[in-house]
């Protein structure tokens, strides 16, 4: 009976250090930010621990936050499907290649995860600002009269998004493709299917929880995403990140920079859930 307590006790035991950290770090900080979003706050006062939703109010009565929360959906919307059109062709690819020449570009991929995010960021600004490289030579040899539009736009803060985050699409798509039998390709080609046919009704339908799994990581940090639209959309373009933090560190008004932030966390697990399950479901009702 002893041996048989132990053996249920074991695994609780084992991933309690884990818990404690995830507690400690995440479950906590976490609450208090809650709590911190319903108290007061006042230029001269400071923060004041009273019960109070006029931050909630706040945010739901003035447009001026309902349009940063629209953009930033917006641009973690056109993010992810940016990442899916050009990340599921280039997985695919990189699975049908060679060991060696795989492994090259395999190393290609992951390589910019190993560059700072910011280092990377500035690397589409000095290529595409209006001083920058691209914008130079477009109009050194006479194909603009004006530099093309980059930064401060929605257009830049998705370009430099699309690039951070599509490894993590490549990747997601790549381990499902791993699971994928070629010769079931072999024999659908066998039958008399085309390439296209083949791509639609066969490997599609077998990736759709590889590219559902990159989806929801893509969108998820591109929401959240800080270091890319606060250099290229700046002040003139702000996102719910930006948002709080300006809010924190400017303002000083902490309860309205946690409401920011617990709004955003809430709408982001409300969506990736909602979302999750609506496309599981319609994918469980078409390929049954």
């Amino acid at each position: 009976m002893s041996e048989t307590v132990a053996a249920t006790r074991t695994p609780y035991l084992l991933t309690a250090p884990a818990g404690l950290v995830f507690l400690g770090l995440v479950i906590i900080p976490i609450g208090m930010t809650i709590l911190l979003s319903f108290y007061d706050w006042g230029q001269y006062k400071g923060i004041v621990p009273e019960f109070t939703l006029k931050n909630w109010r706040e945010i739901a009565g003035d447009s001026y936050f309902l349009e940063i929360f629209a953009r930033t959906f917006r641009i973690a919307v056109i993010t992810t499907l940016a990442t899916i059109l050009i990340g599921v062709p280039e997985a695919y690819i990189l699975n049908r290649m060679a060991p060696p020449w795989r492994g090259i570009f395999l190393l290609a991929v992951i390589g910019p995860l190993l560059v700072s995010v910011v280092a990377r960021t500035l690397g589409w600004a000095l290529l595409f600002g209006s001083t920058g490289l691209v914008n130079q030579g477009l109009q050194a040899i006479g194909l603009i009269d004006e530099p093309l539009p980059f930064m401060f736009t929605e257009t830049g803060v998705i370009v430099a998004l699309t690039h951070v985050l599509m490894p993590f699409m490549i990747l997601a798509v790549w381990a499902a493709l791993q699971r994928l039998d070629p010769q079931v390709e072999n024999a659908a080609s066998s039958l008399g299917a085309g390439s296209m046919t083949i791509w639609f009704r066969v490997v599609l339908p077998q990736i759709v929880p590889g590219i559902l799994s990159g989806s929801v990581i893509v969108f998820s940090l591109a929401a959240s995403a800080f270091a890319s639209p606060a250099i290229i959309g700046g002040r003139r373009l702000k996102v719910a990140a930006t948002l709080a933090y300006d809010e924190f560190l400017n303002t000083l008004n902490w309860p309205l920079g946690a409401a920011v932030v617990t709004l955003l966390l809430i709408a982001l697990i409300a969506i990736v859930v909602g979302s999750n399950r609506l496309i599981e479901r319609r994918y469980a009702q078409v390929f049954e």
